[in-house]
C-alpha cells in the first residue's frame, strides 16, 4: 500500500472541508426556513382563531400595511390576495408601525 503525499493529504483534507461547509451551509438554511414557516404558522393561525390581537391597529391591518412593502416579487403578492384587500369596516393605521422614521420618542 502506497503511502499518500503532504500535499495528496492536503488536498483530500480540503475536500472533506469543502463538504462540510457545504452540508453546514445546508443544515443553516433548513434551520432558517423551519424558523420563517413556524413564524408564518403563528401569524396566519392568530389571523385565523383571534382576529382582533393588536399590534398597532391590529394585526390583519399591520400586515396589509407591511406586506406590500416587503414582498418584491408579484408571485409572491398573488398569494396574499385576500389578505391584502382592506376590509371595508378596518381602520386605517396612520403611522403605526413606522419606527425607523426618523421621529424619536
Amino acid at each position: 500500500m502506497a503511502r499518500k503525499t503532504i500535499g495528496e493529504r492536503l488536498a483530500q483534507l480540503e475536500a472533506q472541508r469543502k463538504t462540510l461547509q457545504i452540508r453546514l451551509g445546508k443544515q443553516e438554511r433548513a434551520i432558517d426556513t423551519r424558523r420563517k414557516v413556524l413564524i408564518g404558522a403563528l401569524v396566519l393561525h392568530r389571523l385565523a382563531n383571534d382576529p382582533d390581537v393588536h399590534i398597532g391597529g391590529g394585526l390583519a391591518a399591520w400586515l396589509r400595511s407591511e406586506l406590500p412593502k416587503f414582498l418584491t416579487r408579484d408571485g409572491d403578492r398573488d398569494l396574499f390576495d385576500d389578505l391584502l384587500k382592506r376590509r371595508a369596516n378596518e381602520p386605517s393605521l396612520g403611522n403605526v408601525g413606522n419606527v425607523g422614521s426618523g421621529s424619536a420618542a
